[in-house]
């Protein structure tokens, strides 16, 4: 069944491709792409069931024996990540089918949008540090596309914010890869393992591990690195925030999990001191953010760069039950962040903008868009019996196992500060009365009564249920969690089956 390796790729390609060829039918488009995403999910489920089954799966593409070929291996966090992509991305083609206009449709957004996911489902399956590369660069170019689609002047300042750090992400990448080459003779992660397990850290080694660190952490947006994403997440279509939000920065997460439980090992606990204060900066400084500010998306971004400080945290404390956390965190952050985004467009819709102080009245007219907001919010925050709850409990426990109490304090802090942050946004957006149109200010016409299509409330249904139907399945997501995590810290089945069963 090696197969399932090579579909989460090939069938978004397929898609792009299929996309590219019908550039005079959007319509065809729009069915190609949705049909693509919802067979990407199928392929993900399939993935995940079948490594539960068997336990990790490799493929040396071309016939080529690992590690001169192109390897693609999933474990149980990989194929986890392939599952999100595949819930995300048939989330957000449904939504973005009734709020991406049709210039921007014209432009290209349908085949950009499944080359998107192209590469974010080859960052997850590579085996290969160079392929990884490559595969962040077909994300960033994507992305990049996908983000100044439509020449808006805030979409380009945003665009080139968004590029600009990351291109300096890549060089570093690029340069890392170079220099870990010229130590190993070898880029497979697997072997890299092996070989970099037996040598005495050095210098140069750890200088390396540190240009990764850096380049994933610009990916991921942790602090002092995250600049990029608040200011340029709140520009495109709401469409494409949201599947960014789901996605991009979990990316980053994932490379820094994989390479510092697989490949950098033998300076962990350097490594691990930098990722603690990392976490906890990423975690304040991004809630600090949405605390300060005014605007429905804005307040999501710097939510998100708080929320990957959790995310990091579990790699930082680096104990199984710790690992899980950032799992469960990942699964949960994911799919209620990308929720929260479909949500605020839903609301800059009906109010016409998305400045809280122009907002109002949403909890009296529109009940059930107030409790789809309601539901991510409060597992964000992480209130039981929410998905998030499990997440944060899981991370703090953790911390208090290893004696790790700053960092269990900073947590804590942050999780009152998340929920005043989302408790701003319900006061302000669907609390408080409506306020008056007055023109004269500037102030969007409200039409908070009016229709919303179904192509926007299903996607946040589905989404809001999944969120639910985590926190009912806690304890199986949890054994989910566990058994990732148990692979991640030991990853003599990873080696075994991308090099055989002798490393």
């Amino acid at each position: 069944m090696t197969i399932l390796l090579i579909l989460p790729i090939v069938i978004p390609l397929g898609a792009a491709a299929l996309a590219l060829l019908s550039w005079r039918s959007p319509v065809r488009q729009r069915v190609i792409v949705l049909i693509g995403t919802a067979a990407l999910l199928a392929a993900g489920i399939a993935l995940l069931v079948e490594v539960e089954r068997v336990g990790v799966m490799a493929l040396t593409v071309g016939g080529w024996q690992a590690p001169f070929g192109v390897t693609l291996a999933a474990d149980l966090l990989s194929a986890i990540m392939i599952v999100i992509t595949g819930v995300i991305g048939v989330a957000v083609a449904v939504y973005g089918l009734a709020t991406v206009d049709g210039r921007r449709q014209s432009f290209g957004y349908h085949p950009l949008y499944a080359i998107l996911l192209v590469g974010v489902c080859g960052a997850f399956l590579t085996g290969d540090i160079f392929n990884l590369y490559v595969w962040f660069e077909v994300m960033l170019i994507a992305s990049f596309v996908l983000l100044a689609l439509g020449g808006d002047r805030a979409q380009l300042e945003g665009a080139l914010k968004y590029v600009a750090l990351n291109l300096v992400a890549s060089a570093l990448f690029l340069s890392g890869a170079g220099l870990l080459y010229g130590v190993a003779g070898t880029l497979n992660m697997a072997d890299l393992a092996g070989k970099l397990s037996v040598v005495e850290p050095t210098g140069l080694v750890t200088a390396i591990s540190v240009l990764f660190l850096v380049a994933f952490g610009i990916k991921a947006a942790v602090f002092p690195l995250f600049f990029w994403l608040p200011a340029s997440y709140h520009t495109p279509p709401v469409a494409v925030s949201a599947v960014f939000a789901g996605l991009l920065t979990k990316v980053g997460v994932y490379a820094l999990i994989r390479v510092f439980t697989l490949v950098f090992t033998g300076d962990a606990s350097t490594i691990d001191a930098i990722l603690l204060v990392t976490a906890a900066l990423t975690m304040v400084v991004g809630v600090l953010g949405a605390v300060a500010q005014h605007e429905f998306r804005r307040v999501l971004s710097f939510l998100i760069v708080s929320g990957i400080g959790f995310m990091v945290m579990g790699l930082a404390l680096h104990t199984p039950l710790a690992l899980a956390g950032s799992i469960l965190y990942i699964i949960h952050g994911s799919i209620a962040k990308t929720n929260l985004f479909l949500v605020g467009g839903a609301v800059e819709r009906l109010a016409g903008t998305g400045a809280l102080v122009r907002l109002g009245g949403l909890w009296a007219l529109r009940p059930g868009l107030a409790v789809l907001f309601l539901i991510p919010a409060m597992s964000l925050a992480g209130i039981p019996p929410l998905s998030g709850f499990f997440a944060k409990l899981a991370l703090v426990q953790a911390g208090l196992a290893i004696q790790q109490y700053a960092i269990v304090g900073v947590a804590l802090l942050v999780s009152l500060l998340t929920l005043y942050s989302v408790l701003k946004l319900w006061n302000e957006a669907f609390w408080k009365a409506a306020p008056d149109d007055d023109p004269a200010a500037g102030s969007a016409p409200h039409d908070l009564t009016a229709r919303l299509d179904r192509r926007i409330t299903m996607p946040m249904v589905a989404l809001a249920a999944c969120t639910i139907a985590i926190s009912v399945a806690a304890e199986p997501m949890f054994g989910l969690a566990i058994r990732a995590a148990d692979q991640l810290m030991d990853p003599t089945a990873y080696i075994a089956a991308v090099l055989g069963a002798t490393p």
